[in-house]
């Protein structure tokens, strides 16, 4: 059964300013062509048709020409499952000095599995509450000291108010840095006090997690500020635990209309007009939690 296919990424848009120097997008996925690498069987989407790896390549450069981007976090896309490969070599290619990697194992990881991932320039893993995958909360959980001795962080893509109170405490327990995607996908018709919403608000501003300030688009249209409140209640929190991605090239989009991430940067900017801060969440705060 053929499988419906993610849209080519948009063409880069030029945000009103550009980043500073030193910026850093902590959320893309690299993807490929069919020669490229093995997809995942449990997938349920495939890249865009008539892209290869160089292109997917060139496209994500010329976003970053246009955003004024020198650094970038690539997350293992679940199409590919835990063949990390794909991502190594975006990695590479990008250089690895200014480009590291999230990826993707088993509960099962070995020892073995898990030492590889360093060298690769792979500085944490990652699961998906949102769109499943192979990697669960338990088994991170089980993992965590492994992952401790080896300097690997956690992401988690969650439903704010599906998971957060109940997860809180083990998440203040992990012995490594947890990083919430997309603002931990909140209810935005619930507001910024939402029970979810709360707790997060909470565990930034005790430094307990990271939380990425990306993919609103996926809750909303951006130009139209529905999130607004959000994102300026998460920086008000703790800037120094904000951090900002595009989601780039936007797969697996569920109905939603992806934002160019130009026009991301400039919502971005839109709830946070103080320098110092756009600084801390673009430049310093991905510089000191990924290693560059």
């Amino acid at each position: 059964m053929s499988l419906p296919r993610s849209a080519p990424p948009p063409p880069p848009v030029l945000p009103n300013r550009q980043a500073p120097e030193g910026a850093c997008d902590v959320h893309i996925h690299m993807l490929g062509g069919p020669r490229d690498a093995p997809l995942w069987d449990g997938r349920v989407e495939d890249p865009a048709e008539g892209w290869d790896f160089d292109a997917y390549l060139a496209a994500y450069r010329a976003q970053m020409d246009a955003l004024g981007i020198a650094r970038t976090v690539i997350v293992q896309s679940i199409l590919y499952g835990a063949d990390n490969s794909l991502m190594a070599r975006g990695i590479a290619a990008l250089g690895p000095d200014r480009t590291r990697g999230i990826g993707l194992v088993t509960d099962a990881a070995t020892d073995a599995e898990l030492d590889a991932l360093g060298p690769a320039g792979i500085v944490g893993v990652r699961l998906n509450y949102v769109h499943g995958g192979v990697l669960s909360w338990d088994g991170v959980e089980a993992m965590a000291p492994r992952l401790a001795d080896r300097n690997l962080q956690v992401q988690m893509l969650l439903r704010a108010e599906d998971h957060l109170v109940d997860l809180a405490p083990r998440l203040r327990a992990m012995p490594v840095p947890v990083v919430l995607d997309h603002i931990a996908w909140p209810d935005l018709a619930a507001g910024i006090d939402a029970p979810g919403f709360r707790v997060l608000r909470d565990l930034v501003a005790e430094g307990a997690i990271w939380v990425k300030l990306s993919a609103l688009y996926r809750h909303c249209a951006p130009r139209y500020g529905a999130a607004d409140a959000h994102v300026a209640a998460l920086l008000a929190a703790n800037p120094e635990r904000c951090l900002w991605g595009s989601d780039w090239p936007h797969i697996m989009m569920g109905g939603a209309e992806a934002a160019p991430a130009g026009v991301a940067l400039d919502a971005f900017d839109r709830v946070c007009p103080d320098d110092g801060v756009r600084y801390r969440v673009l430049v310093a705060n991905p510089e000191r939690l990924f290693g560059f």
